[in-house]
């Protein structure tokens, strides 16, 4: 008897204070998510700061390797160029390879175009 007098003046409790125990709630939940979204905007503030860095980077990599790619085909000989430009045609990778773009001659060292002298070498 007392245990369900308790349920009664429980229900009745939370019948007359549920209309300012919701309000209450939505506005934790309000807080909450004000909360949440305060920390998701300076997570993804704080990810986009690292974002530009590695992007400043790869740019200034890429520069890098532009310039020296253009170094690299004013110092290439037409033979090589040319051989290059097949491999690239064919689909072949010419990276990674263990053979020269033009074979040398074994025995006799072949300095680089731009230094190569017309007589016969040494």
């Amino acid at each position: 008897m007392a245990l369900k007098r308790l349920f009664w003046e429980l229900e009745k409790h939370l019948k007359s204070s549920s209309g300012a125990s919701v309000v209450a709630i939505d506005n934790k939940i309000e807080q909450a998510m004000d909360l949440v979204k305060s920390h998701l905007m300076y997570a993804v503030r704080e990810e986009v700061e690292v974002l530009k860095e590695q992007i400043k980077e790869l740019n200034e990599r890429n520069t890098q390797l532009e310039q020296e790619n253009n170094l690299l085909k004013t110092l290439a000989s037409p033979e090589q160029m040319a051989q290059f430009q097949a491999l690239v045609q064919t689909g072949d990778s010419p990276t990674g390879t263990s053979q020269p773009l033009v074979p040398v001659p074994t025995g006799s060292t072949q300095p680089p175009p731009s230094t190569q002298n017309s007589g016969p070498s040494a």
